[in-house]
Formats: C-alpha cells, structure tokens, sequence
C-alpha cells in the first residue's frame, strides 16, 4: 500500500489557508497562521532555540506558494519566504 501523498494545493481567496487534495482524494486544509508556527527553515529553527519565535502570527496571509515536486516553498505576508514544507510534513500538519 502507497502512503497518500498531496497532489494538488491552492491558496484559498482570503490568503489565510491552504487547500490540499491528496492522492486519496482528501481534501484538507491548513491556516496560514499553523504554517508559518509550523516553518522548519534555519532562521525560525535558530529563533526557537534563542527564544525569539513569536507563540502566534495573527492576520499572517499566504502570498505565494511555489511547489518544488517534494515540498512546498510558501511565502507570507510578514516577507518570510525561507520554509520549504516538505509534502509528507504538510500531510502530518493537518493530524495535529
């Protein structure tokens, strides 16, 4: 048995979520704000260990997302652009 993998993604018409379909034909979604708490980049990894990542991003729209085949590259309105959400990560966000 293949694990469901996502297939498709858009940013829905407010910028505050992410639509998903996976390969099992779920539709999922995630809200800008539990994906930019979410980032794995260095620059947030580093700021969580120095204790300056803020606890929540109220208001935070997604502007862009770019798919790179294996993973997400989504881009915010605070100017953050560095996370690349990996597709299996995406699918373990929505289990939270």
């Amino acid at each position: 048995m293949v694990a469901p993998t996502v297939v498709d993604c858009g940013v829905n018409s407010d910028l505050a979520s992410l639509s998903l379909t996976t390969s099992d034909g779920r539709q999922l979604a995630l809200t800008a704000e539990a994906l930019r708490a979410a980032c794995k980049c260095a620059h947030c990894t580093r700021a969580r260990f120095d204790g300056r990542f803020p606890q929540n991003f109220p208001g935070i729209a997604i502007v862009e997302v770019a798919d790179l085949g294996y993973g997400l590259n989504i881009s915010f309105s605070d100017g953050h652009n560095r996370g690349i959400y990996p597709k299996t990560y995406l699918l373990d966000l929505t289990t939270l």
